[in-house]
């Protein structure tokens, strides 16, 4: 396990520079927001811009790499990510800082690609599931630094976007280094949104109304903490906290998920959230208690993508995983992108704890909508027909029951084979053999249907939601 970890070490320390740095910025811009005392549509619409620039992101990284190659790319994306985040410390128009978080979501996502890209095709068999663990680690870690690098820097001045274009400027080298084989070129991933919608409803579902509560939780809960009265500190303990439990939480449920229908298990999470930031919203919470509810929180909210992704996943044939994932980005991407700035709204008019009454609502949304596609799947699977079919006036009227009956001697058997001269003559003592196989079609994602043996897969989106 070291050895392979050794091996990827470029690409894990570019991953944790990087992550850093992104999860630094996206903090340090809601708090700067929020102490300018913007409208909180502006703070929604920060996040909404860099979810775009993912999604956009993903249809130009493909052409990018393409064509420069993955070390050409990435180095080309830092250096604009890096520049876009010195940006902000020169220029406080609004708008300018909306085009760059568009630009640094674009920058990024193609960073993402050559990494993942990377790490999924010089991955073998024997050692893939390691190398994704370990990258998944490295990026929640990375997540979890950035809020500690803004926790020692609690005054909102120049410092953290230094550090910030620091980091950017940095993962560059790791990669610039490497001794690995240059990967191939990549090639674009069809997109079949109507097949998926119609093969995994509940998974794309799930996907698209969890990037709205996560990326509400990302872009808006740093101004929601500042409004509880919380300094630069400890808004950062609040998000770090939130970030640890979705990282100690993926392990668990998906062990818990290759032993419970994950249909079921993605509809109990939805009504353990809903009740959860139902409460957050209405209670007046504070100090250790708040901590505790947002460790929850990140527990059953980081969890729904990849629950979902691997009830995607179990339903759909090997050569059709290519296209989900690049169908699964994009739902998330777009859910992300529209979740920020209605619960930006609902802030507005209703006050910072509308955050949590917004994912209240998408909570419920979900519920009721799983629930409606889990039931419309078994009423279909009931109302289709069984290959399984009694026949037993058939063969209780044929002359071969006589053949299968102990009862009845050969020679009289003989004789009423011979009288029917459809059926074909049995010699004494050679008997008659059937074998009847009955296989039933299983609904794609209805909760009849047993969980895969071969783990929970998963895409990695959280390093990607700061």
């Amino acid at each position: 396990m070291s050895a392979t970890i050794r091996s990827f070490s470029s690409l894990y320390l570019a991953t944790l520079l990087m992550v850093l740095a992104a999860g630094l910025l996206t903090t340090y811009l809601g708090l700067r927001l929020a102490a300018i005392d913007v409208s909180k549509i502006w703070i929604g619409a920060m996040m909404s811009a860099y979810y775009l620039g993912l999604v956009a992101g993903s249809k130009i990284g493909h052409r990018l790499i393409a064509r420069v190659g993955h070390i050409r790319a990435f180095v080309a994306t830092a250096g604009i990510v890096t520049a876009s985040a010195l940006g902000h410390a020169l220029i406080d128009d609004l708008n300018v800082w909306l085009l760059l978080r568009l630009m640094v979501g674009i920058c990024m996502m193609c960073q993402y690609m050559v990494l993942e890209s990377w790490l999924n095709e010089q991955a073998d068999s024997k050692n893939r599931g390691t190398v994704f663990a370990s990258y998944m680690i490295v990026s929640y870690l990375g997540l979890v630094l950035g809020q500690g690098a803004m926790s020692l820097n609690p005054e909102l001045t120049i410092k953290p976007l230094l550090l910030v274009a620091i980091c950017f400027a940095l993962c560059i080298v790791p990669l610039a280094l490497t001794r690995r084989i240059h990967p191939q070129p990549m090639r674009p991933a069809p997109l079949k949104i109507k097949t998926f919608w119609l093969k995994v409803p509940q998974s794309l579902t799930t996907i698209a109304l969890a990037g709205m509560i996560v990326g509400s939780f990302y872009g808006l809960a740093p101004a929601f903490a500042a409004a509880q009265g919380m300094n630069t500190e400890q808004v950062a303990a609040y998000m770090a906290t939130t970030v640890v439990a979705g990282l100690l939480a993926q392990w668990p449920m998906g062990k818990l998920s290759d032993r419970i229908r994950r249909s079921r298990l993605i509809r109990t999470n939805t009504v353990l959230l809903g009740i959860l930031v139902l409460a957050m919203a209405a209670l007046p919470l504070s100090g250790y208690l708040q901590l505790a509810f947002t460790f929850c929180f990140g527990v059953l909210a980081f969890t729904l993508y990849p629950l979902a992704t691997a009830l995607a996943n179990q339903n759909i044939e090997q050569d059709e995983r290519v296209a989900l994932s690049a169908t699964i980005l994009l739902t998330f991407g777009l859910g992300a992108s529209t979740g920020p700035l209605i619960a930006s709204a609902f802030m507005q008019f209703g006050g910072s704890r509308m955050l949590y009454a917004f994912m209240a609502l998408v909570a419920a949304l979900l519920f009721l909508r799983l629930t409606q596609v889990n039931y419309q799947q078994k009423q279909q699977e009931k109302s289709q027909p069984k290959d399984y079919v009694m026949a037993s006036g058939d063969l209780v009227s044929s002359p071969l029951a006589a053949a299968l009956d102990p009862r009845v001697d050969q020679a009289t058997a003989q004789q009423q084979l011979m009288a029917d001269p459809e059926l074909v003559v049995v010699e004494p003592g050679q008997g008659v053999q059937q074998e009847l196989v009955f296989e039933t079609e299983p609904v794609a994602e209805a909760d009849e249907q047993v969980p895969s043996q071969s783990g929970q897969t998963t895409t990695s989106v959280d390093s990607k939601i700061s």
